[in-house]
């Protein structure tokens, strides 16, 4: 018995010690890829203690392709982006390819303008009209950003068109200047003016496109891959403009012919361009468009479907073309400073709004067919989006009824957060109404009485009252008074 275990215990030690002997192999696979994107195997390892291979997958010349791409595309891609990117990149690298060859032809008239070559020009008079020029520009795109900084969110597709517009008529403008010696540089200087409202206007745009775009918040990333496309269109279009420039110099009908057809598939690839964009954002036009369908329907449209019927050019151009079309959202106004109200209408303000008002954080009013909208001063984006909805049903409901101030809040209170839910469900952002800056609020607290019309009447005697006492006080508005 005892030799029999101790037989057994010898076969186990020896098959322990073969089993430690051994040696050890580990496979380890090799992905590249993230979790958003599809998952490529590059290479196979199996280590062992004494030796280590690796098998890779496929050739070096994928290996660096995949490389190289990094630079332009983003990470993730194609789902860490909208499906709406990769059309309009593309119309965007050509309107960008056209831009550039062009910018040679109008660079290479403004520099013959300025002297260069010639020996009578003077090197002071030339940088003084750069001077000028760029002096200008730099001007002109403070006060482009003054008036309308605000409104480039709300028209994103709009401005864009127009960016790109102004950039041509300023290009154009270069090109003209050598034919008007006497106005050169009124000429520049109108055409650098023009350039620097697309400065502003296209980085502006450009900066709330690529939120938009950004699924998985990689705004940053998608900038920089943009940067680089940008950077190898910039350098194409560079050289493709340099031999054009080359072959058509002293030809001037040529020189004119190929600007003015870079300049017509610039336009056609720009509008096309933003055509391409589905944006999820609620501005004015598209929240009018969204509820006049959804009053006549009961559903809400996608992104994708407001996309095609919204006007990407400015509506005095649209209303030209479509003599039939609503503009609904043209009837509301947003923000309405209260003194500019007269006594009757606060009057008439109060008494329509009954108990709605008295937990709404907005006032409506009708004027001549227009619904104003005088915002609370503590009022959220939200609120904004819901006054402004509320005066959409509002002036919707004055062609068919009069009374629209009752029926537009039984409306409200009945299907709003229907609409909002639908909204949500079919892919709108719903936080806020992207419109311009709502400068003037109010505050005001609902009276409990019946006499609303005797605190109107206070209210509008007291600011009568400011108004005189600021009249009397300041000695520059009483001299020009008298």
């Amino acid at each position: 018995m005892n030799q029999t275990s101790m037989l057994y215990g010898q076969r186990i030690q020896l098959e322990t010690t073969a089993e430690e002997e051994e040696p050890m192999e580990l496979l380890v696979e090799e992905w590249s890829g993230s979790s958003s994107t599809k998952l490529t195997r590059t290479a196979i390892i199996t280590a062992s203690p004494s030796s280590i291979a690796i098998r890779r997958s496929g050739t070096r010349f994928n290996q660096f392709s995949r490389r190289f791409l990094q630079a332009f595309i983003e990470a993730g891609y194609p789902s860490s982006v909208t499906p709406d990117y990769a059309p309009f990149q593309m119309w965007d690298l050509m309107q960008g390819l056209s831009t550039y060859i062009r910018t040679m032809l109008s660079t290479q008239a403004l520099l013959s303008a300025i002297g260069v070559g010639e020996k009578s020009a003077t090197v002071i008079g030339a940088t003084f009209q750069w001077f000028l020029r760029d002096l200008t520009g730099m001007l002109g795109g403070i006060l482009f950003t003054f008036y309308q900084g605000s409104n480039l969110d709300s028209n994103a597709k709009m401005w864009r068109l127009i960016a790109d517009f102004m950039n041509d008529l300023g290009m154009l403008m270069d090109l003209v200047s050598p034919l008007f010696p006497s106005a050169f540089v009124f000429i520049v200087c109108l055409g650098s003016l023009s350039r620097s409202f697309t400065g502003v206007a296209s980085g502006a745009t450009r900066a709330a496109l690529t939120q938009h775009f950004a699924l998985q918040n990689n705004a940053a990333d998608i900038s920089a891959k943009e940067g680089s496309q940008e950077t190898v269109a910039t350098m194409i279009g560079m050289a493709l403009g340099m031999l054009l420039a080359h072959v058509t110099m002293g030809y001037p009908l040529a020189i004119w012919l190929s600007f003015l057809s870079l300049t017509m598939f610039h336009m056609y690839a720009n509008y096309k361009a933003v055509r391409c964009l589905s944006l999820t954002t609620l501005n004015c036009e598209r929240s009018s468009i969204l509820l006049l369908h959804f009053l006549k329907t009961g559903q809400v449209l996608s992104p994708e479907q407001v996309s095609v019927m919204e006007h990407v050019l400015p509506l005095w151009v649209s209303s030209w073309s479509s003599k039939n079309t609503k503009f609904l959202h043209t009837r509301v106004r947003l923000g309405v400073r209260v003194s500019s109200l007269n006594h009757q209408e606060m009057v008439s303000l109060m008494e329509s709004s009954g108990s709605h008002y008295k937990k709404a954080k907005y006032l409506l009013l009708e004027q001549n067919g227009t619904v104003s909208i005088v915002m609370h001063k503590d009022s959220i984006a939200t609120d904004v989006l819901q006054a402004f909805l509320h005066a959409l049903v509002m002036a919707n409901l004055f062609d068919e009824h009069k009374s629209a101030h009752s029926e537009s809040h039984s409306w409200m209170d009945e299907h709003y957060q229907k609409l909002v839910v639908k909204l949500q469900s079919s892919g709108w952002k719903t936080e806020r109404l992207l419109s311009p800056s709502i400068i003037w609020k109010a505050n005001w607290m609902p009276s409990s009485d019946k006499k609303i019309e005797e605190t109107m009447s206070e209210i509008a005697m007291q600011i009568w009252l400011d108004y005189h006492y600021a009249m009397r006080a300041s000695p520059f508005l009483t001299t020009q008074n008298k």
